[in-house]
């Protein structure tokens, strides 16, 4: 069962748009709240102050003229000036609104919240907001006199306060979309951006997987600097697979030929065998059959010896050894092979003791791997030299010839597998790679440095063991 995965725009609406759209929301309600009761409580305000305006002047001039109903509540009820906004009613002591500035008193049974409150309250004033039997919201404010027994109440209508608090509301909301829009073109935008070059590299990566090596991805075409990197470093990763790809088609093409010489030579020479019966021949033909059995042998062991290096189940059985030595030995072998192709090899005897702790059958098949190069990219009376050097904890092996050299666009990659600066010569390309690796396990390093058509010298550093 496959997991199903959401998409970068689909994450990015959940994870990020959709809780953004709820934070703005949320604060769309809070400023709602904050307006209302902010214009709510400069109602409140003002209907409170034109009350204790009134209320004042009733309780001066009941303690003047010791009368419930003086001309002067009259006068300040009939005479009030915020008539248009707002409408003033005098209470007696039963309760009841008996004068109103609007002219009209309730009659019957009429509802005042306001004043049940300061009739309750310690500060005998109350504060109401309701609506009336139209549907219509209104404020009112009530203020009883201690000494009277009555008292002033004012009721003003909202409506206004509320179209314009619902003005500012839709202000706020229209200002909450056009952010939400903003953040929704420009995610897409980002989204975009991103989006579009991961299709094009995983477009690119199915054409690399299918086999074409060939493709690549424009990078100029992403403006962000990270798409931009990663379509460089996929590029580049593309450019190593071609490469890999083209060096393991030159490997098996130099190895099947490789292979093909001495298994047609020891193909030939055992049916010529079988067919005559001059002794000297046959000790010729078997020599030349040994001769390249040991070639296919040898090539064999450095492609088991990479595969391990590979897979990582190369081992050394180590100990402590006398490298001098064992590249004397080296040398000594090659010696006869060195004639042969009329090349000088003469080895710098030392008689220092150089204790390597080491594997001494690895580290010879460096040392012949290195001398057989020097030998078979050699010249016709050339000469191969190799000598030692002890510097502090460590012995240095040189390995000079004057033979073809190598050329300076091959030399950094002349380690590589599979590499081969030169497919006139024999060999499957992995030696050096072995031998580099080799030495890199020893705690060592092997360095080449050549010119073309002036020859090569190889330089190997291995570390001393302390104290013998």
């Amino acid at each position: 069962m496959t997991l199903r995965r959401r998409s970068i725009a689909a994450r990015w609406f959940y994870n990020s748009f959709s809780i953004v759209a709820v934070l703005l929301i949320i604060l769309d309600i809070v400023a709602y709240f904050l307006i209302r009761n902010y214009y709510y409580g400069a109602v409140r305000q003002y209907i409170e102050t034109q009350a204790n305006i009134v209320a004042g002047v009733v309780e001066r001039s009941y303690e003047e003229s010791g009368s419930d109903y003086s001309d002067e509540i009259i006068n300040s009820v009939e005479q009030f000036e915020k008539k248009n906004y707002a409408e003033l009613m005098a209470i007696n002591r039963e309760g009841k609104v008996y004068l109103s500035s609007s002219g009209f008193t309730p009659s019957g049974t009429y509802d005042m919240p306001d004043y049940d409150e300061a009739s309750a309250s310690d500060s005998r004033s109350g504060y109401y907001v309701g609506r009336f039997f139209g549907g219509e919201r209104y404020m009112a404010y009530t203020i009883l006199n201690a000494l009277t027994g009555g008292g002033i109440r004012i009721v003003t209508s909202l409506d206004k306060t509320d179209a314009h608090i619902w003005g500012v509301t839709f202000g706020v909301l229209a200002l909450t979309a056009g952010i939400l829009l903003l953040l929704f073109i420009l995610g897409i935008y980002f989204i975009r951006s991103i989006v579009q070059p991961i299709h094009r590299v995983g477009a690119t990566a199915r054409k690399l997987a299918s086999g074409d090596f060939t493709v690549r991805i424009d990078s100029e075409k992403n403006t962000t600097e990270e798409i931009g990197e990663l379509c460089d470093i996929f590029n580049y990763m593309a450019d190593e697979l071609e490469h890999s790809e083209n060096i393991k088609n030159e490997f098996i093409s130099s190895v099947s030929h490789e292979l093909r010489t001495p298994l047609t030579a020891i193909k030939g020479w055992s049916e010529t065998l079988m067919d005559i019966d001059d002794i000297e021949t046959r000790k010729k033909g078997m020599q030349i059959i040994g001769k390249e059995t040991g070639r296919l042998s040898e090539m064999v062991e450095e492609l088991l010896d990479f595969s391990r290096i590979q897979n990582g189940h190369f081992s050394l059985q180590q100990a402590n050894l006398d490298v001098i030595a064992e590249l004397s030995d080296a040398v000594l072998m090659y010696e006869e092979r060195a004639k042969a192709e009329d090349i000088s090899l003469v080895m710098d005897e030392s008689e220092d003791i150089a204790i390597v702790y080491g594997d001494k059958n690895r580290l010879r098949q460096v040392f012949i791997n290195i001398i057989d190069n020097s030998i078979k990219y050699g010249r016709k009376g050339g000469h191969t030299f190799v000598s030692t050097e002890i510097s502090g904890n460590r012995i240095i092996i040189y390995v000079r010839d004057d033979g073809v050299g190598i050329a300076e666009n091959d030399i950094p990659r002349i380690k590589e597998k599979f590499y081969k600066a030169n497919n006139t010569v024999r060999g499957s390309g992995i030696g050096l790679a072995v031998a580099d690796e080799i030495i890199r396990i020893h705690g060592g390093s092997l360095d080449i440095s050549s010119s073309l058509g002036e020859g090569t010298l190889v330089t190997i550093i291995l570390p001393l063991v302390r104290g013998i």
